[in-house]
């Protein structure tokens, strides 16, 4: 079975920084179409403007917890590059949230982003997924959905309150989708990191550097990953290769999760 993703089209979304935009790039890199999707269009314009006027990568920016935005996604990729196969939900916030504070609003601003904005984008893309394959029986699998979710899904800190639950829900939203559209060929699975050098976790680390050391102190493997390190366990999840799996939250975070929670950031 072939990990291959060459020829195939993918819509990236958190793909102007950190994790997003090194999946991104790898995916081009491995032959992909990538529609990369992110609000910060100046960040998406540094990264890919020289690259995404020809050739396999062009970028959309836009508010995607807006639904008009994801349907003016969706058909920047088609007219693009004809079909989607691929989708990748990179696209996440960290905020601190107060535990004790009735007027603190992150948990709702962090369900709203991390999650459900990955589950509407999910279902629409789904729907043209479904459209497209309409004359072709003979595929065991149609598309494949990646949802980047986090350790903290499991192992949390007060702090993280809103960002735990929305990564706990987007993990069971994993497995209820998958379920859903495994009738329809569509494979939905999640990746669950940390001790990963995301952009939130860079930039965490810049405001505390002694949280380096206890990052890698508390997890097996001794160091904190880079970002392009992720990317071959997406491209796994996205690939072919993985044609029987769904419904899966593939960990990659060195063993951190192995240990017992501490305190240390989760993301």
């Amino acid at each position: 079975m072939s990990f291959s993703i060459n020829g195939k089209t993918a819509i990236v979304t958190g793909a102007a920084n950190g994790i997003g935009l090194a999946i991104a790039r790898h995916f081009a890199d491995r032959g992909a179409n990538v529609m990369c999707a992110d609000m910060d269009e100046k960040r998406l314009s540094a990264e890919l403007g020289d690259v995404a006027e020809e050739g396999n990568i062009r970028y959309f920016a836009g508010d995607l917890r807006q639904r008009l935005t994801i349907a003016n996604l969706i058909s920047a990729t088609i007219d693009a590059f004809d079909q989607v196969d691929i989708l990748v939900n990179a696209s996440r916030q960290v905020m601190a949230t107060d535990a004790l504070d009735p007027e603190d609003n992150t948990v709702e601003m962090l369900l709203e982003q991390n999650l459900m904005t990955a589950l509407r984008l999910t279902q629409q893309v789904a729907r043209r997924m479904i459209k497209q394959a309409e004359n072709n029986s003979e595929a065991h699998s149609i598309g494949s959905i990646v949802n980047l979710s986090s350790i903290a899904a499991h192992q949390s800190r007060p702090e993280l309150l809103g960002y735990s639950i929305a990564s706990a829900g987007l993990e069971q939203m994993t497995r209820s989708l998958a379920l859903a559209l495994a009738p329809e060929r569509i494979r939905v699975n999640a990746v669950s990191f940390g001790s990963v050098m995301s952009a939130s976790l860079q930039s965490s680390i810049g405001e505390n550097p002694e949280w380096r050391e206890e990052i890698e102190g508390h997890t097996p493997l001794q160091r904190i990953a880079g970002p392009t390190e992720l990317v071959d366990a997406v491209q796994f999840l996205a690939s072919d290769g993985s044609g029987f799996v769904t419904g899966e939250v593939l960990t990659v975070d060195g063993g951190r999760s192995l240990l017992d929670p501490v305190d240390v950031p989760a993301h």
